[in-house]
């Protein structure tokens, strides 16, 4: 808001990168209809280097590959041994693994795109909503930037690269998604623990687990989280007693900047190219280039206020 413009013109050179905090590792930024996450991420993936997993599994997780049904009863077991409940257990009834998600997991690879292909489309095909959505949420803002320290159009700007605004968060079911991506033995452990972090968001009542769907890696809502961003970084910003990224406009948008607050955003400074801030941006997502449009998206934003 107020400040968020002021820091930018302070620094107006902007940001850049297209890799999330909260996904898996990707190529293409709008991996969370798309992480996203591109997690993203959120748009992005189950975020890379900075994937952060509440809980991982220790290496006597589950032996990856092999029958997928017997591989769900050992991890069925190693789940009712960290607390996941009958209920939230009984949400794995029936899953099977979902081939086209091996598919797009192994098609991964480096993302090209410059900043002026990939950011400037998207900024400005998106800014007159953006400009929108800052004014029509104006009061939920305010009140994140007075929390968190994290500026208006920063979240909103990632708003829009992630999901289009709420438009496109994905339809996969996100345990079958996360359990294809478990029993796979590419990356068990780290799936495995996103898998157990699922559960535990049913046990806790913030979703159903047919509610949850979302994107290809499983990155859930509107700024796409991996279930393991999800759990350590959601807020109940509403105050319904629920911490819903899917369809709480707030609880994403604070969600959202207590995620940037806890990997290091300082409040009231800039957030172009070469700042702290923006060096923050890294662990929303690992591409230079979607930390550039971020930056950038705000800057326009702020501008526009």
């Amino acid at each position: 808001m107020t400040n968020g413009a002021r820091n930018t013109r302070r620094k107006r050179r902007p940001g850049s990168k297209p890799h999330s905090k909260n996904r898996p590792a990707t190529d293409h930024p709008d991996c969370g209809g798309g992480w996203h996450v591109r997690i993203p991420t959120l748009g992005l993936t189950a975020l890379l280097a900075g994937f952060v997993c509440t809980l991982s599994f220790p290496l006597a997780a589950a032996p990856c590959g092999g029958d997928f049904s017997n591989w769900l009863e050992i991890f069925k077991r190693e789940a009712a041994a960290r607390g996941v409940s009958p209920r939230a257990l009984a949400s794995l009834a029936g899953v099977t693994p979902d081939p086209k998600v091996i598919a797009l997991d192994r098609r991964q690879g480096v993302f090209r795109k410059s900043f002026e292909e990939f950011g400037l489309p998207r900024i400005a095909q998106r800014l007159p909503k953006a400009a929108r959505l800052m004014r029509q949420h104006t009061a939920t803002l305010s009140r994140i930037e007075r929390q968190f320290g994290v500026p208006g159009e920063i979240v909103v700007a990632i708003w829009g690269l992630e999901t289009d605004f709420g438009a496109v968060m994905g339809r996969q079911p996100v345990i079958r998604s996360v359990a294809t991506l478990a029993h796979d033995c590419r990356r068990t452990e780290r799936f495995q623990g996103e898998l157990l972090d699922v559960l535990r968001i049913v046990d806790r009542g913030d979703y159903a687990a047919a509610d949850l769907r979302g994107a290809w890696a499983g990155e859930i809502g509107q700024t796409q989280f991996l279930p393991s961003s999800f759990m350590k970084y959601a807020v109940d910003f509403d105050g319904n007693g629920r911490r819903d990224l899917i369809r709480s406009v707030p609880d994403v948008l604070a969600s959202t900047a207590n995620y940037l607050r806890a990997h290091g955003w300082r409040r009231g400074e800039p957030y172009g190219e070469g700042s702290a801030n923006f060096a923050v941006l890294k662990e929303w997502n690992k591409s230079p280039v979607y930390q550039k449009t971020i930056a950038a998206f705000a800057e326009r934003i702020a501008r526009a206020e």
